[in-house]
């Protein structure tokens, strides 16, 4: 199973933790995408939208992080504890996998124009992402997951997301369920330790 990934990339992460809790052996493929390697034909043919991550399972490509985190979740899960196949369940997994996908863009809008354009902090952003990490925190009130108080993939996606969040400064303390949800995930998830080593790469390379 090949998997093209950056550890520096918060959606990549998510896979690979996944990937260690199911079993899978992955046969890595690092991407430089500052070299062009996502635009040779040989990826164009594996996925023509040529983004990271993108897996190759038996011939079949699949690509967009929560899309993969379903794949393997349905086709490799022991059960469906970690994506439902109640609908009602399913729905708020699904939820939480959408939300962490608009979490990720406040985060992009405030953090990369001060890190990779040198700008000044735009507050206005900040209150705005500040105002999703809020959703989250009551999301975990009295809950040890984020969805169904089980764990389930839109924990993995969060977490990696979370876990950026850090590695690039935004203070988490005004949110001790988040707090308290991502110190327990870091004790508990394989490969959670990974996960920090990507994250110190991530706050390196940024």
């Amino acid at each position: 199973m090949d998997f093209y990934y950056l550890i520096e990339s918060a959606p990549c992460r998510s896979i690979l933790m996944l990937a260690k809790k199911l079993g899978l052996e992955l046969n890595r493929k690092i991407l430089n995408l500052q070299n062009g390697e996502q635009l040779t034909p040989e990826f164009l043919k594996i996925n023509p939208q040529h983004t990271i991550p993108t897996l190759v399972d038996n011939g079949y490509s699949v690509w967009e992080s929560r899309v993969i985190l379903i794949y393997l979740a349905e086709k490799y899960g022991k059960d469906d504890s970690l994506y439902p196949k109640c609908p009602q369940k399913r729905a708020l997994v699904n939820q939480r996998l959408f939300f962490d996908l608009s979490l990720y863009g406040f985060f992009a809008d405030y953090y990369y124009p001060i890190a990779r354009d040198k700008q000044a902090p735009v507050p206005e952003r900040l209150t705005k992402l500040e105002s999703q990490l809020e959703f989250l925190n009551t999301f975990l009130e009295g809950q040890t997951y984020v969805a169904n108080n089980s764990l389930s993939i839109a924990d993995y996606t969060l977490y990696a997301t979370i876990s950026t969040f850090e590695a690039g400064g935004i203070d988490l303390s005004k949110f001790p369920n988040i707090v308290r949800w991502s110190e327990h995930l870091s004790k508990t998830l394989p490969g959670a330790d990974e996960n920090k080593e990507g994250c110190d790469l991530f706050k390196k390379y940024w």
